[in-house]
């Protein structure tokens, strides 16, 4: 007897290693994971989600999707599993409407005519859906749309400040209009990093200034980068931004001049690429020849 149970600790050590890694095995998810992401300008918005099938999971027959599988007017967890997380970087603006920055769980209640998305505070875990959490409802309009077999959401229109997220499944596609103030979050971040910049760092606020100065806004806050980058460091790049941005400013003379600078710096590094100075020349030309 005594020998007998001498030998259960034995076996039950076996038995654990085996426990543990049985526990670690990930088996196949009927609805796979799936992570999607779009960046707009500075912001850039992530959404983890399940992709379950219109064909049932041991059937070849389609399912009957919308307002049986998932019923009309009722809270939706837009997807499969568990959660489906919807995280954005910055504020963001979802059809004309607020969404500060972070991570929420993505609902929905699907209608005939118009759906209903929801941001809840919910953003993780089972789909345990309570409408106190919510941070943010909107409405859209469902479209027709060509079959698809899995649910997928994507972004299949971006632009520097906004996108399109849609969800489609079965023959139905809901698009949601998302907005990003990208000058303010640029500018913003422009700030913090010239602010955060090496004493000898010339290239971060000639950056910014560049980027102002190309899409024609906050000109006080370029000219004021500009100033420091060429302060710290005169360079080919940095000259030849103040001669673009005294062009743009209509004086051509004051242009040449700084453009005709910006030549002389050729050849002190980084050195400018030969495409930039044969155009740099072109343009101190034109603005001499400018009356």
């Amino acid at each position: 007897m005594k020998r007998r149970s001498a030998m259960i600790p034995a076996i039950a050590t076996l038995a654990f290693p085996a426990a543990a890694a049985l526990a670690q095995l990930s088996t196949p998810l009927p609805s796979p994971n799936a992570t999607v992401s779009q960046t707009v300008g500075v912001t850039r918005i992530e959404v983890a989600y399940s992709r379950p099938h219109v064909k049932g999971p041991t059937r070849k027959e389609d399912r009957v999707i919308w307002g049986k599988l998932v019923p009309y007017d009722q809270v939706w967890r837009t997807g499969a599993n568990a959660v489906t997380k919807f995280t954005t970087d910055t504020d963001i603006s979802v059809e004309g409407q607020k969404l500060p920055a972070g991570s929420y769980g993505l609902y929905t209640i699907p209608g005939q005519a118009e759906w209903t998305v929801i941001f809840n505070k919910q953003s993780t875990g089972n789909p345990d859906y309570k409408a106190e959490g919510d941070v943010l409802r909107v409405k859209v309009k469902p479209e027709a749309a060509p079959m698809q077999e899995l649910f997928t959401i994507s972004f299949p229109k971006a632009s520097p400040d906004s996108t399109v997220m849609t969800l489609a499944w079965e023959k139905l596609s809901v698009p949601v209009n998302i907005g990003a103030d990208t000058n303010a979050l640029f500018l913003a971040k422009a700030k913090e990093a010239v602010a955060a910049a090496k004493p000898d760092d010339w290239r971060t606020p000639a950056n910014a200034a560049r980027y102002l100065s190309d899409n024609k806004y906050a000109p006080a806050d370029a000219a004021a980068f500009l100033e420091k980058s060429l302060s710290t460091k005169e360079t080919f790049g940095n000259v030849a931004i103040k001669a673009s941005m005294l062009a743009a400013e209509g004086k051509k003379k004051e242009a040449a001049a700084a453009g005709q600078k910006a030549l002389s710096l050729k050849d002190v590094d980084p050195k400018p690429s030969p495409e930039a100075v044969a155009d740099m020349e072109k343009r101190v030309a034109d603005w001499k020849a400018a009356k």
